[in-house]
């Protein structure tokens, strides 16, 4: 694997954290094929990887980060593996999630990894799949649905 690919590939998962903690949307909705494959039941528990438009993905992002008052994604550490037009990285995180309410400072956080599945495409790599494992969590995750409904107020849905 040269350095370009390598470079390419790790981008898309930094490019991921700054587009939610700016929420820039348009961007974050760049990093995906069409149709992607998550997998978040580390987090929050569920039945497995589940197919989708990544519109869809990206559209259920918005409320909750919309509500929180910030966020801070850090990604270290990359192992990625190409083969072909395919490829698939692990990269370790830390994701801190703060909501102000009532001046009070309310925090969650998670550390871990996610496993990236890519494809080169005519536009360059993009994620096909993303299954994120938790290690551990720390802080107040109640802040999370209660950002989620602060989010769906502030946008009318």
């Amino acid at each position: 694997m040269d350095f370009a690919t390598h470079e390419a590939v790790t981008r898309l998962r930094y490019t991921y954290a700054v587009s939610i903690d700016t929420r820039d949307w348009p961007l974050h909705r760049s990093i995906y094929t069409d149709e992607i494959t998550m997998d978040f039941t580390s987090y929050s528990g569920g039945s497995g990887a589940t197919a989708m438009p990544a519109d869809t993905w990206v559209a259920g992002l918005k409320p909750l980060f919309t509500g929180l008052s910030a966020t801070q994604h850090v990604m270290t550490n990359p192992l990625v593996t190409v083969n072909g037009q395919r490829a698939t990285q692990r990269m370790y995180m830390k994701a801190e999630h703060f909501l102000i309410e009532d001046g009070h400072q309310g925090e969650f956080a998670i550390g871990g990894y996610y496993d990236d599945a890519l494809v080169q495409t005519d536009d360059g790599w993009r994620i096909t799949g993303v299954t994120l494992t938790v290690l551990w969590r720390r802080g107040d995750p109640t802040i999370m649905e209660r950002a989620r409904i602060l989010g769906e107020t502030a946008l009318g849905t």
